[in-house]
Parts: C-alpha cells; structure tokens; sequence
C-alpha cells in the first residue's frame, strides 16, 4: 500500500557548535544527548508516512520511497529504514552503507542533522546516502556524521547529471503529473520522453534547468499525455551531445500511467 500524506516536521533538538561555510566546510561537532519529549496529543505515537531513501544506481544516488511507521521523530525512522538497505523489487539499486549499521543518535536543531552510528561510513557514496536522505525535510539543510558537517552540494562527484527526484520509479501518475529533480548539464538543457507500454513516444520536450555548465539547478516540468487504458510505460530523460547529438546522462524512470 502507497501512503500519500504530508511529512510532519522533524521533532528533535540539537546542541551543536555551530558551523558555518561552504558545504565542503568540515567541523568539529560535540553533541550533548538529550532524551526525546513526550508526543503530544496531536502526534500519535505511530502513524504512516511517505519518505523518500537515496540508495545508488551505478554509484549515483538514486531515490525511492517506502511507506512507513512512524510517529514524531519522522527522522529517526527514516535513517533506521535508509540502513536496512534497497529491496530486491527496488530496480538493481545498491548501498554503500556498511551491512548491520545501526542508528545510535540522531539530533536536529539549527538546519544541522547529527548522526551518530555503530559503523563509520566509508565513502563519500555512503555520505551521500544520509546526506541526501535527511535533507529532504526542510528542517535539515546539513548533516553532521563523523566530525564533518556538509550538504547536497559537497556530493556533485555522486549525484547523475540528471536527477529525477519525483515520481520516483513504479509510482502511479495520471496525464498532467509534475516531474521535479536538479540538474547540471550543457546550457542547463536536457529532454526527455514518455513511453507507453510498448514503446511507442506518448509526450516529449525539453527543459531547461535553474542553472548548468558546472553549476547544479533545479527544473519542474508537467507531462500531458493520452492512452485508451492504464499502463506501465517508462520517463526517459537524456542530455542530447553537442558534438554529434547522441544521447548521454540517460535516466529511466518506470512508471504507472493511469
């Protein structure tokens, strides 16, 4: 069952040195544990929410969503479920995330998220996992994980070219649906397609990106399509060569058109 409700905000306080800079800054965190407070009434200790996990395709992190169990520390069941690594019906998708890592703290307060876990990660892939994963909540801008702070930015060597970060691969969408994510390609333009089920091109354009060349933007597009039945059918973006026009950066994102 998909669940589609608003994620609440992240309920956990932070004592944290502060850090400043770049996303590439590194600093020195001390984190004073605190115990976490009461739910009030109108936070029930469980509830189901949708979050989204960044595991890897090809070493590039990729998103998903699970439906989960959860109450006010939304943060803190998201990490646990991030460590338990990609499903099998999860598209060939991988971890860089050492196997039986647990969660022993999370903190947030300030836009930094600190983490604390039983396994050092080992690689900046790994990083970019957390990373990735807590920033989508607004309250968190920053992640603190073994004396270094950083966010998105410092993961551009992990991120693809193009990142579709919504619908997210086996999602049900209908003819109008958004598709958001960021991109840094030539000029901050790229295309993409929709396929029906057997193949056969239903809607394409191309988009141009907040930013390029270097430099990481943001997009949002609409897709309008029309089909006589519900489908699978397949969201093919790709950045078109300047040399010769083939296609490179290519993402494909399997979806259920309805």
């Amino acid at each position: 069952m998909r669940f589609r409700l608003a994620l609440p905000s992240l309920t956990v306080v932070l004592l944290l040195a502060g850090c400043g800079g770049g996303d590439e800054a590194t600093t020195t965190t001390t984190v004073v544990r605190t115990t976490t407070a009461t739910p009030t009434s109108s936070v029930p200790d469980e509830a189901p929410a949708v979050v989204t996990l960044y595991f890897l395709r090809d070493g590039k992190v990729a998103p998903v969503q699970r439906g989960i169990v959860t109450g006010p520390a939304i943060g803190t069941a998201t990490l646990r479920e991030l460590l338990k690594g990609p499903s099998t019906d999860e598209g060939g998708l991988a971890t860089a995330i050492p196997s039986g890592a647990k969660l022993e703290s999370l903190e947030i307060g300030g836009g930094v998220a600190s983490v604390e876990l039983s396994s050092a990660l080992p690689s900046q892939a790994a990083l970019a996992q957390v990373v990735y994963t807590l920033t989508q909540f607004p309250s968190v801008k920053r992640v603190a994980v073994g004396g270094r702070s950083a966010g998105r930015k410092a993961f551009e060597a992990q991120t693809p070219a193009i990142l579709i970060e919504s619908p997210v691969p086996g999602e049900t969408v209908q003819s109008g649906f958004e598709v958001t994510g960021t991109a840094n390609t030539f000029e901050a333009t790229f295309n993409y397609e929709l396929k029906d089920a057997a193949g056969k091109v239903i809607a394409k354009n191309f988009v141009t990106a907040t930013s390029g060349s270097g430099t990481r933007g943001t997009f949002r597009f609409t897709v309008r399509y029309k089909i006589s039945e519900p489908q699978a059918g397949t969201l093919v973006a790709y950045e078109a060569s300047a040399a010769d026009g083939s296609r490179t950066h290519t993402v494909e994102v399997p979806l259920r058109l309805e």
